[in-house]
């Protein structure tokens, strides 16, 4: 996989161009670690093709790639004689990561540059075909990976992702005002680990349950709905099985496809005013 990360400058377009092919492009952000966002772009992909969506997976999380771990794949993808990348698949979604390509515990230490050379080839050189939509994890934080990825594709939006404490949404208060720097639309927010449900049935609060709809409500922005904290959702993504295999029924699987439901909506909004818009000028 040497091609990855050395691809053909004359390839590198001036500003943003639409995918071929790909209908929505959308960014799963927090501005902090640890709140669970990969599990969510994940389980949020699954539901998606589960639906039966054509769906695809990028994990621009450069510096800790885990969604293989969560997809249960990581073999190193091929490329083909046009030196384009073949996606690997589950689940019903084709999906890339830098983790495919540099497995393991050895970290990638890179500049901005080399991180918009891959973010670029990721969204330009992997044979995706036709899709619904392209979630995109990205890392935590505002840095680099956010402004290659603006500059190369033209987002449909965006979702963010928080605890309800005041410490996480901080953050994600941030990435809130990132996204409105760097023009694009944030669909919601999504409230992760907002209780836990004991063996009573009673609900345990635990990391201040209500704040992030609260500040999506400050932003007037939607809240797109929430995920509890369970062990079975950490575990399905340990075991490379995202608890949204089960169904949009099952208690612990259907939250994502709830907001898989959201998401979708919003994002039609987004793309119909935006539509308006080109055909008033």
């Amino acid at each position: 996989m040497g091609h990855v990360g050395q691809g053909n400058p004359a390839q590198a377009q001036a500003g943003p161009k639409p995918l071929p092919g790909i209908a929505n492009v959308i960014a799963v952000g927090s501005g902090k670690g640890g709140v669970g966002k990969t599990t969510l772009a994940v389980n949020l992909s699954v539901a998606l093709a589960t639906m039966g969506h054509r769906v695809g997976l990028i994990d621009a999380d450069i510096y800790g790639p885990n969604v293989p771990t969560m997809m249960g794949h990581t073999r190193q993808p091929s490329v083909n004689e046009q030196n384009m990348i073949q996606p690997l698949e589950s689940f019903g979604v084709k999906f890339i990561s830098v983790g495919l390509i540099s497995p393991g515990d050895k970290p990638l230490v890179m500049r901005g540059p080399m991180l918009h050379q891959i973010i670029r080839q990721f969204l330009q050189q992997v044979t995706w075909g036709e899709l619904d939509y392209l979630i995109i994890d990205l890392p935590p934080g505002t840095g680099d990976v956010v402004i290659s990825l603006v500059q190369t594709v033209p987002l449909t939006g965006a979702v963010v992702v928080s605890t309800g404490s005041e410490v996480a949404l901080q953050d994600a208060r941030k990435a809130l005002e990132m996204f409105h720097q760097v023009n694009v639309e944030v669909l919601g927010m999504v409230e992760n680990m907002s209780q836990m449900r004991l063996p009573t049935g009673e609900m345990l609060d635990v990391f201040g349950a209500g704040g992030t709809a609260a500040t999506a409500r400050q932003y007037n922005l939607e809240f797109l709905g929430s995920v509890e904290l369970d062990p079975a959702i950490r575990e399905g993504g340990d075991r490379g099985k995202p608890v949204a295999l089960a169904g949009a029924e099952d208690a612990r699987g259907g939250g994502y496809f709830r907001i898989a439901a959201a998401v979708m909506e919003r994002a039609a909004e987004v793309t119909a005013a935006t539509k308006d818009v080109f055909e008033i000028l």
